[in-house]
C-alpha cells in the first residue's frame, strides 16, 4: 500500500511493506548498528537483567522460578511487539516520520552488517599475526574462553559464530518481518516491525537466560524453548538455501542429516553444519566455558582448513541468502498488491 490521499487527509499512514523491507535491508547493509547509538536490544537487555536479578535474589523454589520464566518470556516477546506497534501508531502524525521510524526499527532487527563487522574485527588481528588481540576481540562476541585459543581455534570460533548467527541474526528476523508484512495486508495493525521485534526479543532472551546451568536453569527454560520453536523453520530455510547456493545440495543435505542431528540444539547444529558442508570445512570439537570443558559434535568434513577467506565466503553466502529471500518477498508482496 502506498500513501493514499484519503489516508493523508485523515492523518493516517498506509506504508507499502515492500518499501519498509527494502529500505530497512539497505540501511542495515550500509550502516549496520552504529556503536553508541540507542538500540532496542539494549532496552530488552535491561529489562531481562533487572527482572532476572530480582527473581534470583528472591531465591524462589524451582516451580515458582519456572512460572517467573514463563512470565518473562511471554511478557518481553509480546511487550516488544506491542511497543513497536504503539510507537508506529504514535508517529503517524506525519507519513515521513512514521516511514523512517519503521525503517530504523526494522533495520535494527537485522544483523547482517553487524555480523560482518564482528567477523572482520577478529580476522584483522589474526591476519596481522596478533593472536593476543584476536583473542581479546573474540571474547566480545562468543561465550567460550578465548585466552588460550590458537589461530586455528580462533578461526573455528569465528566460523561457528558466523554460521550460527546466519539463522537467528539474519534469516529469522527477515522471516518474521516478511510474515508480518503479508499479514499486514489482511489484518490492519500487523506489520513487519512488531513481529520482527518480537522475534528479536525471543532471541535476546535465549542469549541471556536460555541456559541449563544455574542460575538460569528454571528461569530461562521457557525462553530457550520458545526461541528454539520460533527459529526452527527459518533455520531449515537457511539449510535449504545454503545447500542450493553451494551447488551441491544433495551433498550438503546428506552431511546435515549425518552430523547435525547429533548437536543438542535443534537449530544451531543444522545451521553450522550447512555452512561447514557447503565450504568443505569441519566445525565443532572441544570448547571451554568458564573453565568447564564441553565437547560439541563434529560437523562436516575437514576437506579444507578454515581460513579468513573461507569465513568471508560464509559471510558472502549469508548475503546471497538474505538477498534471495528479500527478492522473493518483494515479488510476492508486489504481486499481492497488484491482485488487490
Amino acid at each position: 500500500m502506498w500513501f493514499e490521499p484519503e489516508a493523508l487527509k485523515n492523518s493516517e499512514i498506509l506504508i507499502q511493506p515492500v518499501g519498509i523491507l527494502t529500505a530497512a535491508a539497505g540501511l542495515d547493509f550500509l550502516m549496520g548498528d552504529p556503536w553508541g547509538w540507542p538500540h532496542p536490544v539494549q532496552v530488552m537487555g535491561w529489562c531481562i537483567s533487572t527482572y532476572s536479578r530480582a527473581v534470583i535474589k528472591a531465591a524462589w523454589p524451582s516451580w515458582l522460578e519456572r512460572v517467573a520464566g514463563l512470565g518473562l518470556g511471554l511478557g518481553l516477546v509480546m511487550g516488544s511487539g506491542a511497543a513497536g506497534w504503539a510507537l508506529l501508531r504514535l508517529v503517524q502524525v506525519h507519513p515521513a516520520l512514521a516511514w523512517a521510524t519503521g525503517v530504523v526499527l526494522l533495520a535494527s532487527c537485522f544483523a547482517g552488517r553487524s555480523l560482518r563487522w564482528a567477523a572482520e574485527d577478529v580476522l584483522a588481528p589474526v591476519e596481522q599475526g596478533n593472536l593476543a588481540l584476536a583473542q581479546q576481540k573474540l571474547a566480545l562476541y562468543v561465550g567460550r574462553d578465548t585466552a588460550d585459543l590458537s589461530e586455528i581455534e580462533i578461526l573455528r570460533a569465528v566460523m561457528e559464530t558466523v554460521s550460527e548467527n546466519a539463522t537467528d541474526g539474519v534469516m529469522a528476523p527477515l522471516f518474521y518481518a516478511v510474515i508480518g508484512a503479508f499479514l499486514g495486508e489482511f489484518l490492519p495493525g500487523i506489520g513487519s516491525v512488531p513481529l520482527a521485534l518480537a522475534y528479536k526479543a525471543a532471541s535476546t532472551l535465549d542469549s541471556m537466560v536460555g541456559y541449563k546451568e544455574p542460575p538460569y536453569t528454571y528461569l530461562g527454560w521457557f525462553s530457550a524453548r520458545l526461541e528454539d520453536a520460533l527459529t526452527w523453520l527459518p533455520c531449515r530455510l537457511v539449510v535449504f538455501t545454503i545447500a542450493l547456493l553451494s551447488g551441491q545440495p544433495r551433498r550438503v543435505w546428506r552431511v546435515c542429516q549425518r552430523d547435525a542431528i547429533a548437536d543438542p540444539s535443534p537449530n544451531a547444529g543444522w545451521s553450522e553444519c550447512a555452512y561447514a558442508a557447503a565450504l568443505g570445512v569441519q566445525l565443532g570439537g572441544v570448547n571451554r566455558y568458564r573453565g568447564v570443558v564441553k565437547t560439541k559434535p563434529l560437523l562436516g568434513d575437514a576437506l579444507t582448513p578454515i581460513t579468513p577467506q573461507k569465513i568471508r565466503q560464509a559471510l558472502q553466502l549469508t548475503q546471497y541468502m538474505f538477498l534471495v529471500w528479500l527478492c522473493l518477498a518483494v515479488a510476492g508482496l508486489t504481486g499481492l498488491n497488484l491482485v488487490h
